[in-house]
């Protein structure tokens, strides 16, 4: 057994966890963050891209769309590397509610949200694609966010200040001394490991999973709703900026341009287990039809995979027990102390990926009211590493870096542009990560082969650079290759299954990869 201490204790690896984490480190607490699987791994890498700009709330949730307006300036400043700064468009078209787009400009003007209206002309000719049946149309300030980026960039600024941040420990246990939680138990999913943490503090930020943490110290029924949401990826960009129907919030009403890839989203049902989220085809089909709407001609678009997420919704009596779509995205904390008896634990639900930092802020400031420990909080101010050019990212980045290395470097990836020296790094400073884990911080595999070929080079560079041995590459090869296949089955058709049935020839034909040697039990994945 593990024995560890610190001030405080994070559960959660997603966005909120990982800004809870940086914001705790940078005010002088001793931190340590556990994740029970990758950072970023659940509901902060499984979304549609959209760094709101508060636009889509202002009818509905005014003072939620005030505070995704300021937070997305925010992180425009201190995380830049991870945003690209889009603009969008709110568009009302022909069978829209005419009603709802006066209603909408009327909310932003009372509240002072910024945006334009613009004749649909000049919408058209900034975007072509966009259907013509468009009647109004509002220029707003959305971007398209990285959580993965996100997520690590709060990361690397909490290890910067000292923060521990421990992925695939998996909480078993709070324990709670004289109604005061003291100390944290967890699983190293790898190794089996019990490691034991001391703590003065626990925050629970681990979104539709909260519940279950909740109940391990012993607390009464925290009532998240996990509110699934199906999402397409498109192997190109569609549009230029991100689109959204100027319409009531519905099913598909959106379209990001993500890095190489346009996403729309998302339906919005109600799930019994966060891990256990299908992608039905019939929900598949839901999208298709709304980014017709959209885009015409985005059935003939290719799509490259499919994915689903769990919010974490807060439990409203209002709404039905199968309606997610009308429960509300704010944010709620609660303090176990005046709830459940137990001192040292908040529990934080709700909210959006936009607002982490502002989220984070108000649970490390309520913590250091608890504890009497004031401490100002400076995470608005101060840039993450890689951050500090304040340079947002562009889609052609990636293209203007392989200009000036493509004589000397090796692509592994040709569709996201890899390089076999950006996996070497990656894969030396995390050792222990899977290929899916470093797909998240790479975008390994993301591109239209959805990873039939870079894959096969990722895991002989892997077992050539000494970090895997012949059965744990092929290991990891037929993990990723499984992992990828569950966003791939729901939308075989056209190109995308032509491309699956060329790769099922490469792996299991050529290479034989279910023959392949088997690691004996324990080694690393």
């Amino acid at each position: 057994m593990t024995r560890m201490s610190a001030d405080l204790v994070v559960i959660g690896g997603g966005v909120t966890g990982a800004g809870v984490a940086r914001d705790a480190a940078m005010r002088g607490f001793r931190t340590i963050l556990v994740e029970r699987a990758d950072i970023a791994q659940g509901t902060s890498g499984r979304f549609h891209g959209l760094l709101h700009s508060g636009a889509r709330y202002v009818v509905a949730d005014p003072r939620s769309a005030m505070e995704c307006a300021e937070e997305s300036a925010i992180l425009r400043r201190i995380q830049a590397e991870a945003i690209e700064d889009t603009g969008g468009y709110f568009v009302q078209f022909a069978g829209d509610d005419p009603d709802y787009a006066d209603r909408w400009v009327e909310s932003a003007r009372a509240i002072g949200l910024p945006f334009e209206e613009i004749d649909v002309a000049e919408l058209l000719r900034r975007e072509p694609r966009v259907n013509p049946s468009a009647q109004r149309a509002m220029h707003v300030a959305d971007g398209s966010v990285d959580g993965w980026r996100l997520a690590w960039g709060a990361v690397d600024s909490a290890k910067a200040y000292g923060a521990k941040v421990l992925s695939y420990l998996e909480v078993c246990g709070i324990e709670v001394t004289d109604g005061q939680a003291s100390a944290v138990r967890c699983r190293d999913r790898r190794t089996d490991a019990e490691v034991v943490i001391d703590t003065g503090f626990v925050i629970n930020a681990a979104g539709p999973w909260a519940g279950r943490i909740a109940a391990l110290a012993g607390c009464g029924e925290v009532e998240v709703v996990p509110g699934r949401g199906v999402m397409l990826a498109v192997g190109h960009r569609l549009v230029h900026s991100t689109v959204n129907r100027l319409a009531v919030p519905g099913d598909g009403d959106l379209i990001v341009p993500a890095h190489t890839v346009s996403i729309i989203g998302t339906t919005d049902v109600r799930a019994d287990d966060p891990d256990q989220l299908w992608i039905p085809r019939v929900e598949v089909q839901q999208m298709l039809d709304a980014g017709e709407r959209l885009v015409p001609g985005f059935r003939q678009a290719r799509i490259v995979h499919a994915w689903a997420g769990a919010r974490p919704l807060v439990k409203d009596a209002r709404a039905s027990g199968t309606d997610t779509r009308h429960l509300s995205r704010g944010m709620v904390i609660l303090d176990h102390a005046s709830r459940d008896g137990v001192r040292g634990l908040l529990t934080v639900i709700g909210g959006k990926l936009t607002t982490y930092r502002l989220m984070a802020k108000g649970l490390v400031d309520l913590m250091c009211e608890q504890l009497g420990d004031p401490r100002p909080c400076t995470t608005d101010t101060e840039p993450v590493p890689g951050s500090e050019s304040g340079h947002t990212h562009q889609v052609s980045q990636r293209l203007r870096d392989r200009e000036n290395d493509r004589l000397t470097e090796q692509l592994l990836c040709e569709c996201e542009l890899v390089t076999r020296r950006m996996f070497t790094d990656a894969l030396h400073e995390n050792p222990d990560a899977s290929l899916d884990d470093l797909r998240r911080q790479l975008r390994l595999g993301m591109g239209s082969c959805q990873g039939g070929f870079c894959s096969t080079r990722a895991a002989a560079v892997a077992c050539a650079e000494g970090e895997r041995s012949a059965a744990e590459a092929s290991d990891a090869l037929r993990l990723f290759l499984s992992n990828r296949w569950l966003g791939l089955w729901p939308i075989l058709q056209g190109d995308q299954l032509r491309q699956a049935v060329l790769d099922n020839w490469i792996i299991s034909g050529t290479l034989d990869a279910e023959h392949l040697p088997v690691a004996s039990s324990g080694s690393r994945r």
